[in-house]
């Protein structure tokens, strides 16, 4: 039987994948596995992370997110983190229901720490895409009952020497972007402010300035998505990610931008 504890005993720690392993020892943790009433689902009301976003740049790729978590008409959270490091050379954005997304970065991370403890090799930049998927599929009840989870995927690809970033759809499809995209309820005003001021290989601070840009864009347009705080000291979260592995934007950076950009727009 499934909760035998002796089956649980003689289980086979060997295989790759620590979700197979999760489905045969303890499957009331795998995503999806939530059951809400159908009385109750007009009325759920869960905090949602809003607007994060990645582009590719000289070095490889920068991430960044707004710090707010909305729920409803309602400011949940003003500090909500949502990049997350996956490994060395790889992140996760997320969006959508906050408490889902973030168990499934935390259940992300470990599957990869497994495979990598097993293999004793890192997984590929496309396999860890793959995963990432797979989970978001097995996410799918729970999205049907309004907690849906769609991250940005995006990592440093050794192989190919240059960053590279995925954007998924709410069934686990996997779609590669070439230059740049942005989820959440701001990602559309994220994205068009992108459109406007990315170009091809740009310079680390380039790149920082305009991830910037577009989260203060999308917090003009967007009630979801929160802006900088210069006096509470809430700055959007940016973090990097290189040939020499993942990284935060230093506080005082990003400080730095988030002036400049306020105080060129206070002058038009």
């Amino acid at each position: 039987m499934p909760g035998d504890p002796w089956q649980k005993a003689f289980l086979d720690y060997s295989g790759t994948s620590f979700i197979e392993l999760l489905r045969q020892a303890a499957p009331e943790f795998l995503p999806g596995r939530l059951e809400i009433p159908r009385a109750q689902t007009d009325a759920l009301s869960a905090p949602h992370g809003t607007t994060v976003l990645a582009l590719r740049y000289r070095d490889g790729v920068i991430m960044a997110g707004d710090r707010q978590a909305s729920e409803g008409y309602q400011v949940a959270s003003r500090r909500i983190e949502k990049i997350f490091k996956t490994d060395d050379l790889s992140g996760v954005g997320i969006a959508g229901a906050a408490g889902p997304a973030m168990e499934m970065a935390r259940l992300f991370q470990t599957e990869l720490e497994h495979y990598e403890k097993v293999e004793g090799e890192n997984l590929s930049l496309d396999g860890k895409a793959n995963r990432l998927g797979q989970m978001i599929r097995m996410n799918l009840p729970m999205a049907m009952q309004g907690l849906v989870v769609v991250p940005i995927f995006a990592g440093f690809d050794e192989r190919a020497g240059v960053g590279r970033l995925f954007k998924y759809d709410v069934t686990g499809g996997r779609y590669e972007e070439t230059d740049y995209f942005a989820q959440g309820s701001g990602g559309k005003d994220a994205r068009d402010s992108l459109k406007k001021r990315f170009k091809r290989d740009l310079t680390r601070d380039e790149a920082v300035r305009v991830a910037i840009e577009a989260l203060i864009d999308a917090a003009d347009e967007d009630l979801g998505t929160g802006g900088p705080d210069l006096v509470r000291n809430i700055l959007p979260s940016v973090k990097t990610i290189t040939r020499s592995g993942f990284s935060d934007a230093p506080e005082d950076e990003v400080r730095r931008h988030c002036e400049t950009i306020l105080n060129d727009r206070s002058r038009l």
